[in-house]
């Protein structure tokens, strides 16, 4: 009766975990991947005044053509990304949806580092291909070194995430630099998820997409605007998979949700100066509560640690914090390993304190 691709897609770790949340009483909650702050006053305004002046139908599949421009040039501008072409979607996972629906066909080899966010082998397992992991413990950095030895004549694209869920690290320019020129000499595709970009601590992003034009770039303002419920993401790159895409959105999603992209067009330029500062804080006194009992990489964006679980396997040591109601993720949702964990510090700093009293009780 089920469809056969649906046996290549297991339930999601993390979503199993925010279930088993609603059921205990008053969790420490560090697993969640979503700002712990609400969506500024000033764009629920404009979302408001959208919704008020009517903007509640169908756009453009492709999105309004004013948001589009707007994107188009800041990526040019603060990236350095000459994006042919760009369509708004229902956030980066339906960005990554219709991305890898266009482009991956039966057998196609997909390289994604290993530990990533959950949803890209997923996808590619869905869309009938092969998803080719390329180990990045300890430090997890993403190098053309590491991915060299993995590129075969069924080699289709690479996924790059920086800053990177799970594990906050960054890649550096010369890291960069050397992906672009390893995709171009063996013609691939990239996609770069920036869409931690606004969360990096040391105000050091680039995207690869400055480097390689055959780069497709996802964003969007889940994570920045705090809006994970609001759905609005894009992808840029060339117009040949951005067409293609258009194309599919028309029977999947239809469009972006109307009045977000309208609010997002009119606070176009909202200061996230003081948020991005209070994650650097909670992002060291993280740091400073886990160095001396967990083997942590000290990340540089995003909001998340990757500890190494100090005994046990990492569902073993999971379950302990479970039961001593700290809510986190076992890295083997991320990862074909077993030895780490996620924590998350989109949370109040009291719930951080919390958090590391029983993760040290517990190492």
């Amino acid at each position: 009766m089920i469809a056969h691709r649906m046996s290549n897609i297991d339930s999601s770790g993390i979503r199993k975990v925010f279930d088993l949340a609603q059921k205990m009483k008053s969790p420490v909650n560090l697993s969640i991947g979503q700002p712990d702050f609400d969506v500024p006053g000033e764009i629920k305004e404009e979302a408001i005044k959208a919704i008020n002046e009517g903007a509640n139908k169908y756009t453009l599949t492709q999105g309004i053509p004013e948001l589009r421009d707007v994107l188009l040039e800041y990526l040019k501008k603060e990236r350095g990304v000459n994006a042919e072409s760009i369509i708004i979607t229902s956030g980066v996972s339906g960005a990554l949806t219709l991305a890898l629906m266009a482009l991956v066909d039966q057998g196609d080899e997909v390289i994604i580092p290993d530990p990533a966010f959950v949803i890209y082998k997923h996808l590619v397992n869905f869309c009938g291909g092969k998803s080719v992991f390329v180990d990045t413990y300890p430090d997890f950095k993403l190098t053309a070194e590491r991915i060299q030895p993995h590129i075969t004549n069924k080699t289709k694209l690479i996924v790059i995430n920086s800053p990177a869920n799970p594990t906050g690290v960054m890649s550096e320019p010369l890291e960069l630099k050397d992906i672009a020129e390893l995709a171009k000499r063996h013609n691939l595709l990239l996609i770069s998820d920036e869409i931690y970009h606004d969360y990096n601590y040391n105000n050091e992003f680039e995207s690869i997409g400055k480097y390689y034009d055959k780069t497709l770039v996802l964003d969007g303002f889940s994570k920045s605007f705090a809006m994970t419920g609001w759905r609005l993401g894009y992808a840029a790159g060339p117009d040949t998979i951005i067409k293609e895409m258009i194309k599919l959105q028309q029977y999947t999603f239809v469009c972006a949700p109307s009045f977000v992209q309208h609010a997002v067009l009119g606070a176009w330029g909202f200061d996230l100066s003081k948020y991005i500062a209070d994650y650097r804080k909670k992002r060291d006194i993280m740091y400073e509560g886990l160095k001396d009992k967990f083997h942590i990489v000290k990340p540089e964006g995003a909001f998340y640690f990757f500890p190494q679980v100090p005994w046990g396997t990492d569902e073993e040591f999971v379950s302990t914090a479970i039961k001593n109601n700290l809510l986190i993720i076992p890295g083997s949702v991320f990862s074909e390993r077993h030895t780490h964990f996620r924590i998350s510090y989109a949370a109040t700093e009291e719930t951080i304190e919390k958090g590391l009293k029983i993760l040290n009780s517990i190492a």
